[in-house]
Formats: structure tokens, sequence, C-alpha cells
């Protein structure tokens, strides 16, 4: 008998992350918020929907989740129709969104009390990496239960790691983030100085990408940077809810975060100029927008 799975939330991550779950073998049945999302993820893919959370948690060995936040989280796993009614114990519950680690305790804890095992477990490759199935999952948690969920979480990614206790898995996306936010940074600098100084810019890219230089943001995002298009990632909206819960937790352990603070604040210059929905390469958009004030001066 193949084992039986949920995946609550199916955005632009959890809807191919649940898919991967079907091919590779699993009985796997499904919840999201607009059930017409849900219909067509099972005319794709051979699986099921439930109507509520609780429905699709019942008699399942394990439940994954992908939402938007901690409200949305709290949303899904408590109440009447949530997934802890429905779980039985000894089940396992995967959160691969995106939170605070303060709610993953919270939820570990109230979990724990019916005797489920809870591992948060955020992601990190962005939408490309969901429908590739090439993500990467940061965990905090027990070992036995992430031994347990780590081949089925194979499906979806290339590469998982328990970090620690709950909390762990969420703490260290803070990590991801804040270094991908100053790496965007700097390569949109980079980009507007090589357009202000009159190079050729793909040339350049070629030329330093070989180097020290290089990342993925460099490799991935030059391209539609340069041509002013951002709308292949990972939204300006939910960046600056990631840097945000940085930021919380540094307040809390005393770090010193003074390069993520200044991003944060022009990615809400995005926001300002209408680009919320961009995708994070967008600081360049805000960079060339000061340019054409300057320019009118």
């Amino acid at each position: 008998m193949s084992m039986k799975v949920a995946f609550i939330g199916l955005g632009v991550m959890g809807y191919p992350m649940a898919g991967h779950l079907v091919s590779a073998g699993y009985e796997v049945t499904v919840y999201n918020r607009t059930t017409a999302k849900a219909q067509q993820w099972t005319e794709q893919h051979a699986g099921n929907y439930a109507q509520t959370p609780k429905l699709a948690a019942s008699g399942v060995d394990i439940v994954f989740m992908c939402v938007g936040n901690d409200d949305d989280l709290r949303s899904v796993v408590y109440g009447a129709d949530g997934v802890l009614a429905g779980m039985h114990p000894g089940a396992i519950l995967v959160d691969h969104t995106t939170t605070s680690a303060t709610v993953a305790c919270e939820v570990a804890a109230v979990a724990a009390k019916q005797n489920i095992s809870f591992i948060d477990a955020p992601v990190s490759g962005g939408q490309a990496g969901a429908e590739n199935g090439v993500l990467t999952v940061m965990a905090g948690g027990d070992q036995i239960s992430f031994e347990v969920v780590q081949p089925v979480m194979a499906a979806f990614s290339r590469f998982s790691q328990l970090l620690g206790d709950v909390g762990s898995g969420q703490t260290c996306k803070m990590v991801n983030q804040i270094c991908i936010a100053g790496v965007v940074q700097g390569l949109a600098e980079g980009l507007h100085f090589a357009k202000q100084a009159g190079l050729n810019t793909e040339q350049v890219i070629e030329t330093i990408s070989k180097g020290a230089a290089g990342s993925w943001q460099m490799e991935n995002r030059y391209k539609t940077m340069i041509a002013g298009e951002y709308d292949f990632g990972f939204a300006v909206d939910w960046m600056r809810k990631d840097l945000g819960i940085a930021l919380d937790e540094a307040r809390n352990n005393g770090a010193s975060l003074p390069l993520t603070a200044t991003v944060d604040q022009y990615y809400a210059d995005v926001q300002a100029l209408g680009g919320g929905r961009f995708d994070t390469s967008s600081l360049l958009a805000r960079l060339d927008a000061l340019h054409q004030v300057k320019k009118k001066q």
C-alpha cells in the first residue's frame, strides 16, 4: 500500500509540489482555499481534493502545507476544520510555508499534545524550482520524523537538511533571504553602473560571471533585468514579508542587519512604484526610476 499524504495550499509553489508527490507514487489528497484550483489540480493529477483541511488530513501519514504567512498557517491548522482536527496520533505535519520561527514552535507545541510531530521546512528555489522538482528544503524538528519525511520530500527537492530543533528551518530561511537581498542589490547596482558607464552589459556579465562576482541571481536574472522585465520569480511583496520576519528575529537575537534593513526599504520603494508583484530583481527598476528623476532636475 502506498503512503497516503495530504497537501494544503496550491499556490505557485504548492501546486507543482503536490503534483510531484503523485508522480512519485504517493496517494495525495489536496486542499486549497479556492476549490476551483483544487478541482483543476485533480484534473491534471491522479489525486483527490477535500473541502476542508480536516478532511484532507484525515487518515493520512504526512500532511504537507505551503500557504502564505503565519496567519494563513494558523487558519489551516487550528479549529474544527483544521488539519489537527483530522490527523491521527503518530502522523507528521510538515510546513513548507516561510513563517516566523515563533509560529513554528507554537504549532509544534499544539501538535505534540496530540502526539503529532511537526517539522518546519521552508524551501528555496522559487516557482521554477518547484515546477522542476529541485527545491532546497531547510528543516527543523526531530531526527526520526525527518528521516520519515525526507525521502517523500525528495519528490520535489534535490536537497534537504535537518538543521536542529523546530524553528531552525525557518531561521535558516531567514539567512537565505538575507543573503539574496544583498546579492540582488549588488547586481542591480552593477548593471546600472555598467549602463551609465556606456559598457555593453551583456559582455560585462559574460565576463564577470566567470569569476568571483558570479551568482545564481546573475546567471538567471541579468537578461530580464537588462530588458526591464520583472515577472520571472519571487514577488517583492513576499520578499518584504520574509525580510520583515528576519529583521524581527534580528531584534530578538541581537544580530545587526544594516544591509538587509536598507534593501528592505528599497523594496518598499519598488512597491511605491507599483511593483509589489514584480520579482525581486526589480531593485534595478528603482535605480532606473531614480536616474530618470535626476535627469529631469
